[in-house]
């Protein structure tokens, strides 16, 4: 008996990240499929959607009365609203969130899909105390499907990226037949190197490690090359060191490890060594309990600054920091005054490692260095970073290209989850068309 071609639709699509996993885990059974419907609300994803997929899909889902007959359902659905619509009506109740959308199409359907996948990140689980979680899994329950969530790391997956999700997986009147289980992976780039030593111990993961230098470009145009002032900037605070220093360092005001400041830099003034160091003990010890339980730290005055520094003049140090405009006083209390900003690149990525999350506000600020240069990441690199194949076609505008690839999916996931479906579910794809 001959596989049947395998219908699905495509919402909440951003740039069809889900879609081209699915595509991807059919192509490899020979499975022929076809995706009947595709709804996307924001027009500069619909021209990437429709350069990949000759299609522009349906705008706003709000508006749409019927879903064709489908096998499977796709979405990446956002989660906004939830918090509101507990307030107005309870959380038994989805109204007034985008879920609710699919919630009303699967309940008009004539004959409801076998399959959903839906998609969301991490917070989702415990949005306002786990009841958003709750509640969408009581809808799906209601509609006569068994969920099975998956929370996995993108890393996990051949994807050289810390990202983790949280996928339904869901079947219609049955338990879904998964062999993969939830697995966090690294908590950041430096476990995961460690763990990368230890791949026999995730027998499920074995293999599928890939870091940030398997996907980097030797030789990319100059464009992405960091301006000759932030250069300069840059082997100031490496007191002339090797730019390689600079793999897996992040640049931010208020907090310290292994990271650079405004202050290193130089960016609101050269800073002497003993400023730069008062500085760093301020990040580090205002955030001390005893001092506030402020999330970023409290002001704190120069008797309690005392406490820490022990250095003679500490007033003298204080005043010109203050000058300069790396301190701010209120009250006859000090506070670091952030440039982050101003930083052309906030995180160079450690090649030998993952990335940390790529999220659309800052994806154009991820750097590296390459052959002694520091730049930024390229559209295609960051694209290499979600697991997207290179024929894949990205957004002309680079600043789309980077936003769009931040508010989608890890491909390989995707496809590594129907690959488990289609290897545990044989009757599903058998029949005729």
């Amino acid at each position: 008996m001959k596989h049947r071609k395998i219908k699905f639709v495509d919402l909440f699509a951003g740039i069809g990240g889900i879609r081209l996993g699915l595509e991807e885990a059919l192509r490899k059974r020979d499975i022929r499929y076809e995706c009947v419907f595709s709804c996307e609300i924001h027009p500069k994803a619909q021209e990437t959607y429709k350069l990949n997929f000759g299609e522009k899909p349906y705008s706003d889902i709000r508006l749409l009365e019927q879903l064709p007959d489908h096998d499977v359902l796709l979405a990446g659905f956002p989660c906004q609203a939830f918090s509101y619509a507990g307030k107005k009506k309870g959380f038994g109740d989805t109204r007034g969130t985008l879920f609710f959308e699919i919630e009303r199409l699967l309940e008009r359907a004539k004959n409801r899909p076998k399959y959903l996948l839906l998609e969301n990140v991490r917070g989702f689980t415990t949005h306002d105390r786990g009841r958003t979680f709750k509640t969408v899994i009581g809808k799906l329950e209601e509609l006569g499907y068994k969920v099975q969530p998956l929370l996995l790391n993108s890393s996990n997956f051949n994807v050289p990226q810390n990202r983790v999700r949280i996928y339904l997986v869901c079947k219609f009147q049955a338990e879904p037949e998964i062999s993969l289980r939830s697995d966090v992976g690294s908590a950041d780039s430096h476990k995961f190197k460690d763990l990368k030593k230890q791949l026999d111990f995730f027998d499920q993961f074995a293999g599928n490690f890939k870091t940030v230098g398997d996907i980097i470009d030797s030789e990319v145009d100059k464009r992405f090359y960091c301006s000759e002032k932030f250069v300069r900037q840059l082997s100031c605070a490496l007191n002339g060191e090797s730019f390689d220093k600079l793999h897996g360092v992040r640049l931010i005001d208020y907090r310290g490890g292994n990271s650079l400041h405004s202050w290193d830099l130089g960016l609101k003034g050269r800073c002497t060594k003993l400023e730069r160091t008062f500085m760093n003990a301020l990040i580090s010890n205002r955030r001390k309990k005893h001092f506030g339980i402020h999330q970023d730290g409290k002001r704190l005055s120069i008797e309690q600054i005392k406490e820490f520094w022990h250095k003679p003049h500490v007033e003298k140090t204080i005043n010109s920091l203050v000058k300069k405009g790396y301190l701010s006083e209120h009250d006859g209390k000090y506070n670091p005054v952030a440039g982050n900003m101003s930083f052309e690149v906030f995180k160079f990525l450690d090649p030998d490692s993952i990335s940390i999350t790529v999220v659309s506000s800052d994806a154009n600020k991820l750097g590296v260095v390459v052959n002694g240069i520091p730049r930024k990441i390229t559209p295609r690199e960051c694209a290499r970073l979600q697991g997207f194949p290179d024929y894949f076609k990205l957004h002309p505008n680079d600043n789309w290209a980077y936003h769009q690839l931040g508010n989608s999916v890890s491909v390989p996931v995707i496809s590594a989850i129907f690959e488990d479906i289609l290897n545990q579910d044989v009757d599903f794809c058998l029949g005729c068309s």
